[in-house]
């Protein structure tokens, strides 16, 4: 009787370490399927800036760790875009980036290891918009000989042959006055001697 009791219970033990280690294990998968992800990025994945930014920066869902930190950033030509090492601070990777690059499509690459040891990786892109060309500024006007010797020749100014013209009836009439007096003294004298033929005769 106490040997079959025994034999029941090793039994039902062997029966309960199946679903106990089930339950042990559903237990212990949310930990550990959980891995550290990207949540947000500055600029933001697929984003159109009118400016290139001065630097990257990236937040993770857990604390980072800054020795095994990488983050890189590629120009539109593609070089190296990034100015130095990567700064961490917790969940967050701050990347400087080199001044004076060009507009384009630039690349911002990462891998990063959590606080727990869990790497992660990644890439996203954005794009900087070529600046708008500055509207040329107006030109003044400068006056040059040539101009000014045309404004001079559009003025009107008395042509020599209009002064001649009228040079030329000034002296008509002064030699027709001539004339006339010329003739009046011959008349004059004319009749001076008729007069004095009369009076002899």
């Amino acid at each position: 009787m106490h040997s079959f009791s025994r034999r029941a219970a090793r039994t039902a033990a062997r029966a309960l370490v199946v679903p106990l280690s089930a339950v042990l294990l559903w237990a212990g998968a949310p930990a550990a399927s959980a891995h550290t992800d990207l949540t947000s990025s500055t600029p933001a994945d697929g984003a159109t800036l009118d400016a290139l930014p001065t630097s990257i920066g990236l937040t993770f869902s857990d604390d980072m760790s800054q020795e095994y930190a990488k983050v890189a950033l590629t120009a539109p030509d593609g070089t190296p875009a990034g100015a130095g090492e990567p700064r961490v601070d917790g969940k967050s990777a701050l990347l400087a980036v080199k001044p004076g690059l060009p507009s384009g499509k630039y690349t911002v690459g990462y891998r990063v290891v959590s606080a727990d040891g869990h790497p992660v990786s990644g890439s996203y892109s954005f794009t900087v918009r070529a600046a708008a060309p500055a509207a040329p500024s107006p030109t003044p006007s400068v006056s040059t000989p040539s101009a000014e010797a045309g404004a001079a020749a559009a003025s009107p100014t008395p042509t020599p042959s209009a002064r001649s013209s009228s040079d030329g009836v000034s002296s008509g009439l002064v030699v027709g006055a001539l004339l006339v007096a010329g003739a009046c003294a011959g008349a004059a004298v004319l009749v001076a001697r008729r007069r004095k033929a009369h009076r002899v005769g």
